[in-house]
C-alpha cells in the first residue's frame, strides 16, 4: 500500500494562530476547576448511574466523558433524551444537582445561536433544486453515498486544504449537513437548525427544534399556493417530524409519529414525490436496564406523511405482533414481548418496485420475532410488509446487561448485530439490481428484490460485535462497493475498509485502518472506522474514530490524502474550535468541496464541535 505525506491541511499564515489556539485550549482542558458541586446530585449518581457509567459497556460513556458535556446537556438527555427512564421520578431540582454534579458546571439560561457572529450580509440567492446537491442521508434514493459529479478531481485529492470551517453549538458534532447549490442545512446536538452559506459558512438562518436532530435533512418543492417554495423536512429525537421554509426556517408543519415515550426519530426521513418517509427508533433497550421498567413495548415502525401537511398517510411497524405480557422479572416486574426491530438508519427507494427497504435492529426480549437483524420491504403506497430476510434470529439485547435472566436481562442474550446502516440498491450493467446490507456481525450481504430479498451473497469482513462490524453506513459506485468496519474492540478486531465487487462479493481490496496519536492523548484513542463512507469517482473518503480522514484509491485502496480533523482550527463563528472523532454520519462532496462534522465523541474517542470545508487548495 502506497502512503502519501499531505501537506499542511491549512495554509501557513494560519499556522501560529492555530498552535497558539491549540495551546490555549489543552491549557483550559488541563486546568478547568470544578467550579459547583452537588451533594445531593453525587447521591443521586451514587444511586441511579454508578452502576454503569463507572464500569461502562457497549455503548454506555464513561464518567470521564460526561463531565466534559455542558449541564445544559446533561439535563436534556435526563428529561427527553436516552436516560429519561433512568430519570423518571426525579424532580426539575433533582434533576439539576444531578447534571451540576456530572459536570461541575452550573446551568445557564437556554443555549442559542449567536447569529450576529457570522450573519450573512444578504438574503442569498433562491434554491434551486436543478443545482450540484448533496440532499438527504445517501445523496440519491438508492442510498448509495456514491457522488458521480463531485468537482473533485480523482488526482486532485492530495491537494484538499481547510477553505473554512464552522462552530457547532453544543456538546459535539452530530448530525450530516445537506447541501441544495449555496445553501447548507445543518442540523446539532442542542436541536439547532442552520442555514449556512455553503461557500463561505456564514449564517442565514436558525431555529430551534425544541429536540436533539442527529438525522440528515431533505429538501423539496412544494406545489403552487403553499405558504413557502421549498420545505426542509427532518426527525427529531422526540419523534416529531417537522418541515421548515427552506428559505427562513419559519415551520410549516409539525407531526408526531409514535407516542411511545422512548422512542425517537435518528434515521434520516426520505422525500419521494409528495410523500416523506421516516424511520422510528427507540431508546429502550438502554432503559430496558433498569429492572423496575416495564420492558419491553417499543417497536420499530416506518411511517409515510404528506409532504405538503404533515398527515399521517399510514404507519406499519417491523415487529408483527404487538407485546404481550410474557413473565415478571427477577425483581417481581411485568415483562413484555415481542419488541425491538428499531430501524436506525434512512430508508431506500426503489422506484421501479414501488418498495422502500429499511434494515432493522435487535429483539429486546426472549420473545421470538423474526423480523428483527433483517433486510425488510414495504409497499410504497399501503405500508404493507412484502417479504422480510432475518440474518440473526434471537438477537435478543439490552445495553449494559452483565447477567442473563436478571432484570430485564433476556436469558438468551444476543450479539446486537444490527443492520443500522441503510441498505443500498444498485443497478449492475447488464441491468440487474441488487440490495446491499451491512450488519453490525461485520457481514456484508447482497439481496436479490426480485426474489423476495434471497440472499445473493454473504462475506465475513470483520469481528463484529455491539461496536462493531459495520455500523453508520457504506458507499457504493456502479460495481464496486466499499465497507468500513468499526470493530471498536476485541482480539480479532479487524477495522478498516475493504472494495468488494457488487456482482460477486468478490473482495479486490481492503487497507487497515492505520495507527496514529490522537491529539486529545491516549485515553479513548481508537482507529475504529465506523464512520458513513461516500465514494467519488477514483476515491473514497473514510474516517476514523481517531479524528482521521482519508482518500483512498478506489482501484488499489492506497491512501492519497489524509488529515487530522480533531485539531483546533480558526473559524468563521467561534473563534479557534476544535474537532474530535469522526463517527456517526460521514463526509458529503458538493460542487467541488468535501463537508465533514468532527467530534461524534457519544461513545468512542472525543467530542469535538467542528463543521469543515475542504476545496482544492483550499480556495
Amino acid at each position: 500500500m502506497k502512503s502519501y505525506k499531505n501537506p499542511l491541511p491549512f495554509s501557513l499564515p494560519l499556522l501560529g494562530v492555530i498552535i497558539c489556539g491549540f495551546a490555549l485550549l489543552t491549557a483550559y482542558d488541563r486546568t478547568r476547576a470544578q467550579s459547583a458541586t452537588s451533594p445531593e446530585g453525587e447521591a443521586i449518581y451514587k444511586q441511579r448511574c454508578a452502576v454503569c457509567h463507572d464500569n461502562p459497556q457497549d455503548r454506555i460513556p464513561p464518567l470521564f466523558l460526561i463531565r466534559r458535556r455542558s449541564a445544559e446537556d446533561v439535563i436534556q438527555t435526563l428529561t427527553s433524551g436516552s436516560m429519561r427512564q433512568q430519570a423518571a421520578g426525579l424532580s426539575a431540582d433533582q434533576i439539576r444537582s444531578l447534571a451540576v454534579h456530572l459536570t461541575g458546571k452550573t446551568p445557564g439560561p437556554p443555549i442559542t445561536a449567536n447569529m450576529e457572529a457570522n450573519r450573512c450580509t444578504d438574503a442569498g440567492a433562491p434554491i434551486d433544486l436543478n443545482a450540484q446537491q448533496w440532499n438527504g442521508w445517501g445523496r440519491d434514493l438508492d442510498n448509495s453515498r456514491f457522488q458521480p459529479k463531485p468537482g473533485i478531481r480523482a488526482e486532485d485529492a492530495p491537494r484538499l486544504k481547510v477553505k473554512w470551517a464552522f462552530a457547532h453549538p453544543g456538546p459535539m458534532a452530530t448530525g450530516q449537513p445537506t447541501v441544495i447549490g449555496d445553501r447548507m442545512f445543518l442540523t446539532t446536538e442542542m436541536g439547532q437548525l442552520f442555514s449556512l452559506n455553503a461557500k463561505t459558512g456564514c449564517t442565514y438562518w436558525t431555529m430551534n427544534a425544541g429536540a436533539a436532530v442527529r438525522a440528515a435533512m431533505s429538501v423539496g418543492r412544494l406545489p403552487a399556493g403553499s405558504k413557502a417554495k421549498f420545505a426542509l423536512y427532518f426527525g427529531d429525537e422526540k419523534s416529531f417530524v417537522q418541515a421548515l421554509d427552506a428559505m427562513t426556517g419559519e415551520v410549516l408543519w409539525k407531526t408526531k409519529i409514535e407516542t411511545h415515550f422512548l422512542s425517537r426519530v435518528t434515521g434520516a426521513p426520505v422525500l419521494y414525490r409528495n410523500r416523506i418517509y421516516v424511520p422510528v427508533s427507540s431508546f429502550e433497550e438502554t432503559a430496558g436496564r433498569d429492572n423496575k421498567y416495564e420492558c419491553c413495548t417499543f417497536r420499530g415502525s416506518l411511517v409515510a406523511l404528506d409532504a405538503v401537511t404533515g398527515k399521517i398517510i399510514w404507519k406499519s411497524f417491523t415487529v408483527q405482533n404487538p407485546p404481550q405480557p410474557f413473565k415478571k422479572n427477577s425483581a417481581g416486574t411485568q415483562m413484555y414481548g415481542p419488541a425491538g426491530g428499531a430501524i436506525w438508519s434512512a430508508p431506500t427507494i426503489d422506484v421501479k418496485r414501488r418498495a422502500i427497504y429499511v434494515g432493522t435492529g435487535n429483539s429486546y426480549t426472549d420473545v421470538d420475532t423474526g423480523e428483527t437483524d433483517a433486510i425488510m420491504a414495504f409497499d410504497m403506497a399501503t405500508g404493507k410488509v412484502r417479504w422480510v430476510n432475518q440474518a440473526t434470529p434471537k438477537d435478543n439485547f439490552l445495553v449494559g446487561c452483565r447477567q442473563p435472566g436478571v432484570g430485564n436481562c433476556p436469558d438468551q442474550g444476543g450479539p446486537d448485530h444490527d443492520f443500522g446502516s441503510s441498505p443500498v440498491l444498485r443497478t449492475l450493467p447488464n441491468g440487474k439490481q441488487v440490495i446491499l446490507g451491512g450488519q453490525k456481525s461485520g457481514v456484508m450481504w447482497a439481496f436479490d428484490p426480485d426474489n423476495k430479498g434471497k440472499t445473493l451473497w454473504s462475506v465475513k469482513l470483520g469481528q463484529g460485535g455491539a461496536l462493531g462490524g459495520i455500523e453508520w453506513g457504506f458507499a457504493a459506485d456502479a460495481e464496486n462497493v466499499y465497507v468500513p468496519m468499526a470493530d471498536v474492540s476485541g482480539p480479532a478486531r479487524k477495522p478498516g475498509i475493504t472494495a468488494l465487487k457488487i456482482a460477486t462479493g468478490e473482495q479486490l481490496w481492503t487497507v487497515p485502518a492505520p495507527k496514529a496519536p490522537c491529539s486529545w492523548g491516549a485515553t479513548r484513542c481508537n482507529n475504529s472506522q465506523s464512520a458513513a463512507a461516500t465514494v467519488i469517482p477514483g476515491i473514497v473518503f473514510s474516517g476514523t474514530t481517531d479524528g482521521r480522514l482519508r482518500a483512498y484509491s478506489t482501484k488499489d485502496g492506497s491512501i492519497v490524502w489524509e488529515v487530522d480533523t480533531s485539531l483546533p482550527i480558526p473559524t468563521v463563528n467561534a473563534g479557534v474550535t476544535k474537532g474530535g472523532t469522526l463517527d456517526g454520519g460521514g463526509p458529503i462532496v458538493v460542487d467541488g468541496v468535501l463537508y465533514t462534522n468532527s467530534g461524534y465523541g457519544r461513545i468512542v474517542g472525543q467530542p469535538g464541535n467542528l463543521l469543515i470545508a475542504y476545496s482544492v487548495d483550499g480556495k
